[in-house]
């Protein structure tokens, strides 16, 4: 898959991501869609090292799943390091 196309499945899922776990964000949406670019890539490297699954073709389910676990992964992790600096 193309850097256009890990750029486009990124800041879809990020979206996608963000849909799922409403809530007021700290960075707003730019970061949460650049965060959702991140996860797609972690969510691939870490789905092809655990699962032997990664992020093959575009088109594909578990291509979309990995990227969209990733990036729930990365915007979780951000709302807590993110969300304790803003409030203390």
């Amino acid at each position: 898959m193309g850097i256009i196309g890990w750029i486009v499945l990124g800041l879809l899922a990020g979206a996608i991501a963000k849909a799922i776990m409403p809530g007021k964000d700290p960075g707003g949406i730019f970061v949460t869609l650049g965060i959702g670019v991140a996860g797609a890539l972690v969510g691939g490297f870490l789905g092809s090292a655990i699962f032997g699954i990664g992020l093959d073709t575009f088109w594909s389910f578990q291509t979309w799943i990995v990227a969209i676990l990733g990036s729930l992964l990365l915007l979780g992790i951000y709302r807590v390091v993110v969300g304790r600096r803003v409030k203390a």
